[in-house]
């Protein structure tokens, strides 16, 4: 699970220029130190990586933190992602909450996702599937899959949301066709549930759903 998360973390990777590597190093460690937060987010997913620099989970943390704290959205995300997982930092997950909410809050899907999942499984937050529905909801209709069919399963299961099998299996569809590898089995699931009448409902729902939510780019 953990490097599950870690792999998560390192988005911000995608954008690191084309220099030569201590050249690059510099740059960004140059930046960072000016206070550039998109430095200093991507300094320390240099450092959570050991990507130009040694791997130092501390500094990744002490770097995420400078940012995070200025608003960076992804490095509120990873700095969450540290504390969820003990990286860097004794795993609270309070703190990971406290850092998970506000990148959710600038509206960020995957931090919307985690925080669904923290509040279904009461980490950090007194369980609560009402606030877990919501969470999932924010990121499913960003088109995130995980909680397109996190979202599915309480239908299904009639947790935080009265019980909906027409609801489910739009959901799971959805995550199906953006590729979520479970998802078809939970939609074959509530289509065993519905009448042939309740299931053209769902595939119509589904339809609409796909077009409307669809990832972001």
């Amino acid at each position: 699970m953990k490097k599950g998360m870690l792999a998560l973390l390192v988005i911000g990777a995608c954008f690191w220029p084309p220099l030569q590597a201590q050249d690059w190093k510099k740059e960004v460690q140059k930046a960072a130190e000016k206070g550039n937060i998109d430095s200093q987010e991507m300094l320390g997913s240099m450092y959570l990586l050991g990507k130009g620099v040694p791997q130092d989970d501390k500094q990744a943390v002490a770097w995420s933190r400078k940012a995070a704290e200025q608003g960076h959205v992804l490095a509120q995300y990873e700095l969450g992602g540290m504390y969820s997982t003990g990286v860097g930092v004794p795993q609270d997950y309070k703190q990971a909450v406290t850092w998970f909410r506000k990148a959710a809050e600038q509206g960020y899907a995957v931090a919307q996702y985690d925080l669904g999942v923290k509040y279904h499984d009461g980490e950090g937050v007194p369980q609560d599937d009402k606030q877990a529905v919501t969470w999932y909801r924010k990121a499913a209709e960003q088109g995130y899959a995980k909680a397109q069919n996190n979202l599915a399963v309480l239908y299904a299961e009639g947790q935080g949301v009265p019980q909906d099998y027409k609801q489910a299996h739009a959901w799971f569809s959805v995550a199906a066709a953006n590729g979520h590898s479970n998802a078809t089995k939970g939609r074959d699931m509530a289509a065993a549930e519905l009448t042939p009448a309740g299931k053209e409902e769902a595939q119509a729902l589904a339809s609409q759903y796909f077009e409307q939510y669809q990832p972001k780019q």
